[in-house]
């Protein structure tokens, strides 16, 4: 399906909430973050689309590498693991986000910066899930 062509009202209002929520976020950990989400649920088409995003913005290969299994890596900052931890946490909703995490990312994070990488992430999972569902191939961008 061509969701934008289908339901443009509603890929409008998804582009500008994501637009919204990239405001103010440093442009290689919003990469990170949305790769990280896209893996987690299973979005071939947006873990494509973000690696060249990511490798456009100067992010090294060995960080993309190593971004699942980043929990045992050594080579992300403090600051970027707690961003890690939130949007998988916020992904795997079932649990709910855990205090430590959220605890952890508002320790990085002012309110507003926390507020823009919460957006982005429910905002990455939409893209995630209308991807998965309309079954969007990696590199038809």
């Amino acid at each position: 399906m061509d969701f934008p062509r289908v339901a443009p009202e509603v890929f409008r209002a998804v582009l500008a909430l994501d637009t919204a929520a990239r405001a103010g976020l440093d442009p290689v950990l919003l990469e990170l973050v949305q790769i990280r989400t896209a893996q987690v649920n299973g979005c071939a088409y947006c873990v494509d689309y973000h690696l060249a995003d990511a490798r456009a913005a100067g992010e090294r290969a060995e960080r993309l590498d190593q971004l699942a299994t980043w929990e045992d890596a050594s080579v992300y900052t403090a600051k970027e693991r707690a961003a890690l931890a939130l949007a998988e946490a916020v992904t795997r909703l079932p649990e709910g986000v855990p205090d430590a995490v959220y605890d952890e990312a508002a320790r990085h994070f002012g309110e507003r910066e926390l507020a823009q990488l919460i957006a982005l992430i429910f905002t990455a999972n939409a893209w995630n899930r209308m991807n998965v569902t309309t079954r969007r191939v990696p590199g038809t961008r």
